[in-house]
């Protein structure tokens, strides 16, 4: 039985920041995070030396971990963390960071996670992503993403009468809210008929299916309610977060992930339900993650995503706004930033600062996280209620 946690009081999240993504780069990971961290300092109005704690997370960043980023950098942190969880990354990072404010060990911590795409930077992080995926998967055959969420998707279609127009929807809606967000790499719409017409990747996926591999970075500072207020910044309160690491292992094939295992206590600390969120942003790598997300979490009974998609719109100015920057199927995946791209946007929303993309009265959201997926199944799984300073 499950203790209900303390809660995260006292802390905030604050000053969202984007380096605007680029299909390739000559620069290294180092070069983008480190835009990221200047970024954050010029918003907040921080010294370099008054950031005491740093979560990196990055792909790319190899030899270099956390460690050496430090010393790239010219900081001397008091608390350090390395999450390389890709898609959950946010979420375990700022879950972490606010407990390091909380107990002290940090004043104010810097979340950062950005990747660089050089021409074969994507096949070289595919081919040394796992032990796993070395020994027991692409010696079959089976390597990358792509035949990975193929199985998933499959699988998902046979199990719940899913059809490639239900994703279609979600993917449309997202590239129509990524029309409204300046840093978003699909710059065209996006029709169904496109969608639907697209070419095969993996049966049953299709181009528009996958998320395009690119560079960039986002961030956020977490600090004291106080400290934030000291500094005249607008801060998000975290309600609740959860994570969860190789759930379900026992399951032929992920058709559930770790959220199912920690959801009745993500809202009971929050103290909210689902039908009090007013968006959701979702890691959508791929649109079969989306559905199951929206299951996992509530919003839902499992297996009734597809018409949960058919009745709602998933618009900024629609019902159910979701992924309300496009998220990764139409900003485009920067590597481990992609863990990071719905949280930043969420930060945004609820401090009004989302631009285009505001949701009407955005007073409270969720974010979830999916990441490392090892042939048939992710192992991290992360998500957090945000509110409203005032809300």
């Amino acid at each position: 039985m499950t203790t209900l946690r303390r809660g995260y009081e006292g802390v905030v999240a604050v000053c969202p920041v984007t380096i605007p993504y680029a299909r390739y780069s000559t620069h290294s990971a180092h070069w983008w995070l480190g835009r990221a961290l200047y970024e954050l300092l010029q918003a907040s109005g921080l010294q370099k030396t008054d950031v005491d704690g740093m979560c990196v997370s990055s792909f790319t960043l190899a030899p270099d971990t956390a460690v050496g980023l430090t010393q790239h950098l010219g900081m001397a942190p008091r608390w350090l963390d390395h999450i390389p969880m890709g898609g959950a990354s946010g979420v375990v990072a700022l879950r972490r960071a606010a407990r390091a404010v909380q107990a002290g060990d940090a004043d104010v911590v810097a979340c950062l996670a950005g990747d660089t795409n050089h021409v074969d930077s994507f096949r070289n992080t595919v081919s040394q992503f796992s032990r796993f995926a070395q020994d027991a998967v692409y010696p079959y055959g089976a390597g990358g993403p792509n035949a990975s969420f193929a199985l998933l998707t499959a699988h998902y279609m046979a199990q719940t009468g899913a059809t490639r127009e239900d994703f279609g929807k979600l993917c449309v809606a997202q590239r129509d809210n990524a029309l409204r967000y300046p840093h978003a790499l699909m710059k065209k719409p996006l029709s169904l008929q496109q969608y639907m017409d697209a070419r095969l990747i993996t049966d049953p996926i299709h181009l528009f299916d996958c998320v395009m591999p690119c560079a960039g970075a986002d961030a956020f500072l977490v600090m004291s309610t106080d400290r934030a207020k000291a500094l005249g910044l607008t801060g998000v309160r975290i309600l609740s977060t959860i994570e969860r690491h190789n759930a379900w292992s026992d399951d032929p094939i992920q058709q559930r992930g770790g959220w199912t295992m920690d959801v009745d206590e993500l809202y009971a600390l929050a103290g909210r339900g689902p039908q009090d969120m007013d968006f959701m942003q979702a890691y959508d790598d791929y649109p079969v993650i989306n559905l199951m997300q929206i299951e996992d979490l509530g919003f839902c009974a499992k297996g009734d995503a597809p018409q949960f998609v058919r009745d709602n719109t998933f618009t900024v100015d629609g019902t159910f706004p979701f992924n309300t920057n496009g998220g990764q199927l139409s900003v485009g995946q920067a590597g481990a930033a992609g863990g990071y791209l719905g949280l930043v946007e969420a930060l945004r929303q609820l401090t009004d600062t989302a631009g285009g993309t505001q949701v009407a009265q955005a007073h409270t959201g969720l974010v979830s996280g999916f990441g490392m997926i090892n042939y048939d199944r992710g192992l991290c799984t992360a998500a957090a209620v945000l509110a409203r300073s005032d809300a």
